[in-house]
């Protein structure tokens, strides 16, 4: 929890046990997480989170560039604690989504280039693999 803390401390985030929770968890979990789920899951060890203490910390946290929102799926908001350049593949079959590292090929020309480059987003979307397996088992059959 000393990291988090290290972090949240230096920018200026008042250190709280929620706080560093919903860091831990973000880094623990890389399955790209709601914030429904984010609380959820801290809900069952921690009686005392509150939806809105979960959505205020996802957007405070997004806001100073410590966590990366995912709008891979039209229909809600994805979470993660990895803030390096990568992109997502998301199955349209289990809706499971995946880190992929693909060179974004306009990334280099944009930083040299007059604008300022905050965020690059690169969502991928088809059959995972073992979706597609599990498709070719059921044609065998």
């Amino acid at each position: 929890m000393e990291k988090y803390a290290k972090l949240l401390k230096k920018h200026g985030i008042k250190v709280t046990p929620q706080r560093l929770e919903i860091l831990k968890y973000l880094n623990e979990n890389h399955n790209h997480p709601t914030a429904f789920q984010i609380f959820s899951n801290l809900k069952e060890r921690n009686p005392s989170f509150s939806k809105t203490t979960v959505y205020n910390t996802l957007e405070m946290l997004k806001a100073h560039k410590l966590i990366q929102v995912l709008t891979i799926s039209e229909s809600e908001l994805r979470y993660e604690f990895d803030n390096k350049l990568h992109h997502h593949f998301l199955c349209k079959k289990c809706g499971k989504i995946s880190d992929i590292d693909v060179q974004c090929p306009f990334f280099e020309k944009m930083l040299d280039s007059e604008y300022k480059v905050e965020e690059v987003h690169g969502y991928f979307k088809g059959i995972c693999t073992r979706c597609s397996k599990e498709e070719e088992l059921k044609s065998e059959t």
